[in-house]
């Protein structure tokens, strides 16, 4: 060998070593196979009492249904006779001031009606309803809406009442 020339590989394969009198490759030894089945029933078992707590402990916490949450609102009634004459006195005739709950056939009549949209300030919703009766139950809501510019609503004869808040005055168009 050159002494610029790096050793390369020795010749021919390499060959392990020798262990005993062992010519073909031996089958792994048991406690290889032992090691793998103790690990894989730790990890069945754990497995198993995993599913076992959340079983439990979802049929412990929810035996008893969750209890809804009822929300209840009051609706005042206002009749137009009930406003300052000041207040009537700024409405064009045919229509009426935008809060209240007024009685269609008595305070108001049928037809279509438009509001400016809301009061302004800190009111930025116009909210109308046409009822069925004056009360107060959410069944009794024939149509209804909250807008942040003008409206118009017509209301039928068939309706029993008429609620707005927050609006400015409702005029008479039909």
């Amino acid at each position: 060998m050159n002494s610029r020339t790096p050793p390369g590989p020795p010749d021919g394969p390499l060959q392990p070593p020798n262990r005993g009198d062992r010519t073909q490759s031996a089958p792994r030894p048991a406690r290889s196979r032992w090691r793998i089945l103790t690990h894989a029933s730790a990890a069945l078992v754990g497995l198993f009492v995993g599913v076992l707590i959340g079983v439990t402990s979802n049929s412990s916490t929810n035996k008893a249904a969750p209890s809804a949450t009822v929300t209840t609102t009051a609706t005042t009634t206002r009749m137009a006779t009930d406003i300052a004459p000041s207040a009537v006195g700024k409405v064009s005739s045919g229509g009426f001031p935008g809060d209240g709950t007024y009685v269609v056939g008595n305070d108001i009549k049928p037809g279509t009606y438009r509001s400016a949209g809301p009061q302004g300030g800190l009111i930025t919703s116009c909210y109308w309803a046409r009822l069925s009766s004056t009360s107060g139950e959410v069944k009794d809501i024939i149509a209804n809406g909250a807008t942040s510019g003008p409206t118009t609503v017509t209301i039928a004869a068939t309706d029993k009442a008429f609620n707005t808040t927050g609006c400015k005055a409702w005029r008479k168009i039909s």
